[in-house]
C-alpha cells in the first residue's frame, strides 16, 4: 500500500513524534510506502486568504468557496496545496495524527484539510439533482480509500466514554470522521485513541507502540466504520434526512448515521 501520514505536533521530541516514528517504521517494515507530510516542519500556512488563489483580480471580492474552484479547475492552486493534493491522489490510505486540542485537531491541519481539500476536488463534485446530491459521503474523488486516525489525548478514557464529562470519543471525532474523511468518500477505520498521553511512563509507551503496530499491521484489513452512503437510498434527497422507517424511530444525532451493520450502535 501507499500511506500517506499527515502529522500536526510542533515537537519532534513529544510523545506523538515517537508515536509516528513507530507507525512509519512498521509500514515501511511491511513493505508499505510512505509519504509524510509534516505540517509544523514544512511550515504549513494553515489560513484560507487571498494569498491562496493567484488568479483572483485584486479589486474582485474573495469567496473562498468559488475561488478555490476556478483555482482548481484552472490548475491555479499554489504549489503546497497541489502538492498535498498530490500526495492524496497517490496513497491508498491516508492517516492523521494529532493531539487532540480543544475537542478537535490543532488548528494548523483545520487549515491543511481548509486548503487542501479544494472545491471541485474534495467537494462541489458529482451532480445535485433529486436523485443525487453530489458525489460525497462514500463517493468522491477520495472513494476506495482508506483513512484513519492517530489521536492523543490528555485525559482519562473514562472521561471519553459513554457517559464521560468529555462526551463520547466517538462523538467528538464524528466530525473528523463523517464530515472530513468519509465526505468525500474514503472508508474511515476506527481510530487508535492513546489517553492520559501526559503520564505515559516507558512500560506503557512500549505497550502502546505495540498496539499501534498491531494497527498498523491490519490497515488493509480492518473493516471500517460503517456509516451509510448518502446516494445509497437510506436518505431522502433532496432534504438529506434518514428515511423515517430506518433504525430507532427515536434515534437522533450521530449514531443514525451507522448502517444497520452496527446493531446496537444504530
Amino acid at each position: 500500500m501507499k500511506v500517506l501520514l499527515v502529522f500536526a505536533h510542533p515537537e519532534p521530541r513529544s510523545l506523538n513524534g515517537a508515536l509516528r516514528d513507530v507507525a512509519v517504521a512498521e509500514l515501511r517494515g511491511l513493505g508499505h510506502e510512505v509519504q509524510v507530510s509534516d505540517l509544523y516542519a514544512q511550515g504549513w500556512k494553515p489560513a484560507v486568504d487571498r494569498a491562496d488563489f493567484p488568479g483572483l483580480a485584486s479589486g474582485e471580492r474573495l469567496l473562498p468557496s468559488v475561488a478555490s474552484k476556478a483555482a482548481f479547475d484552472a490548475g491555479e492552486l499554489t504549489q503546497d496545496v497541489r502538492d498535498e493534493i498530490d500526495k492524496l491522489l497517490w496513497a491508498d490510505a491516508v492517516i492523521l495524527q494529532f493531539p487532540l486540542w480543544w475537542f478537535t485537531m490543532p488548528a494548523i491541519l483545520k487549515g491543511w484539510v481548509e486548503r487542501v481539500f479544494a472545491c471541485g476536488f474534495a467537494y462541489g463534485v458529482g451532480e445535485h439533482s433529486d436523485k443525487r446530491w453530489g458525489d460525497r459521503y462514500g463517493e468522491g474523488r477520495l472513494a476506495g480509500k482508506r483513512a484513519m486516525l492517530i489521536v492523543t489525548t490528555g485525559g482519562w478514557e473514562q472521561h471519553y466514554g459513554p457517559r464521560g464529562i468529555n462526551g463520547p470519543i466517538d462523538d467528538l471525532l464524528f466530525p473528523i470522521h463523517h464530515g472530513i474523511l468519509f465526505y468525500p468518500g474514503c472508508e474511515v477505520l476506527p481510530p487508535y485513541v492513546l489517553y492520559q498521553a501526559g503520564r505515559l511512563d516507558s512500560a506503557g509507551f512500549e505497550a502502546e507502540a505495540e498496539r499501534l503496530r498491531a494497527r498498523m499491521r491490519t490497515l488493509a484489513e480492518t473493516p471500517p466504520i460503517p456509516y451509510r452512503r448518502q446516494n445509497g437510498g437510506d436518505y431522502l434527497i433532496p432534504a438529506m434526512e434518514l428515511r423515517p422507517e430506518l433504525g430507532d424511530p427515536n434515534g437522533t444525532g450521530f449514531a443514525v448515521h451507522l448502517s444497520d451493520a452496527a446493531g446496537s450502535r444504530v
